[in-house]
């Protein structure tokens, strides 16, 4: 298993790369989440590279997103399944809209987390509501 905090950044970094491509918005978000949310009060900013590269490494594992998913619902006490699922939707959010990788991330997140359907409605129209872009006046 590994700690909760690596569990929350694991799941921000498998939907940043998702599909491919890690942008620098989604990885500046990353970074804001570590060094801002009260849950990573307790978390030395300094390891997140190698937390990133952990998470990496276990993805390009044989099985690697299976082992994801049950280490990461492994990892996080019930209290934070939700927390995981809105830094997640706020990563795919950080592009604007997600990609349908990140999409299906986000479902597979829902089921294994076992996150409520209305529950994760709530949390996917904030985080749309979080980083809408405004239009650019004429």
């Amino acid at each position: 298993m590994i700690s909760h905090h690596a569990a929350l950044i694991y799941v921000m970094v498998m939907v940043s790369a998702a599909d491919r491509n890690m942008t620098d918005a989604e990885l500046h978000l990353i970074g804001e989440v570590v060094s801002f949310l009260p849950i990573f009060r307790d978390y030395d900013p300094a390891l997140l590279p190698r937390t990133t590269a952990a998470c990496a490494e276990m993805l390009d594992s044989d099985d690697g997103l299976d082992r994801m998913l049950e280490v990461i619902k492994g990892s996080l006490p019930p209290r934070l399944r939700e927390t995981a699922y809105a830094l997640a939707c706020d990563v795919a959010a950080a592009d604007g809209a997600p990609h349908q990788e990140a999409l299906r991330l986000l479902e597979l997140f829902r089921i294994h987390l076992g996150i409520d359907p209305l529950v994760a409605a709530a949390i996917e129209r904030a985080a749309r509501a979080r980083f809408v872009v405004a239009p650019v006046p004429a």
